[in-house]
């Protein structure tokens, strides 16, 4: 069950085993929660290519500059954030503009919950509202579950980057795929 509460997002989200959990706007007070969730996919993985862990400091910064322009959401389960989505912008140049990146990140344990479903669909949402047309993700290869995640939610291959990114001492290809958020009359009206 979704339902939208309020001026900002937040949604209320019934999950299979019956957990209430709630997904909101992000904002500054959300920065410690995202970096501790991040921080294990940056120094265990290869699915960020990031090899420090961005501080609290540097999330706030990367929050307050996703929400001006595009979204940051998180899911709360019984008041504590244990996941987070996001948009920004694909690609400087002004035609690109209508697109957008997105990612998302669970706290570890929590994959194949449905969280991760809910919280990219309320983020898709928000992306819609402010007039972006498509939505891009990369993922790290191998990663079953993000692979999965985005095709159940209507992603489509794009292209692999092949031995892209060197992290752990190996090579990592990165699989790009699109989906489209909203189809409106042309010419677009700009995001907002």
């Amino acid at each position: 069950m979704l339902a939208t509460i309020g001026a900002n997002l937040a949604t209320i989200v019934d999950m299979p085993k019956g957990d209430e959990t709630v997904i909101r706007d992000a904002s500054e007070f959300d920065a410690e929660a995202c970096a501790a969730i991040y921080a294990p996919y940056v120094k265990q993985t290869a699915i960020s290519f990031e090899l420090e862990p961005p501080t609290p400091a540097e999330m706030v910064d990367r929050i307050t500059k996703a929400v001006q322009t595009h979204a940051w959401l998180v899911l709360e389960d019984e008041g504590r954030v244990v996941g987070y989505a996001y948009g920004g912008p694909m690609k400087t140049r002004a035609a690109y503009r209508w697109s957008c990146e997105v990612s998302i990140y669970m706290e570890l344990g929590r994959r194949r919950t449905g969280g991760g479903r809910a919280l990219y669909e309320a983020l898709f949402e928000r992306l819609t509202e402010r007039g972006y047309r498509t939505a891009i993700a990369g993922m790290t290869l191998p990663n079953d579950a993000s692979v999965g995640l985005h095709q159940a939610l209507g992603f489509e291959p794009i292209g692999t980057y092949r031995k892209i990114g060197w992290k752990f001492d190996s090579w990592h290809d990165v699989a790009w795929a699109q989906r489209p958020l909203a189809i409106t009359n042309d010419p677009p009206t700009e995001p907002r």
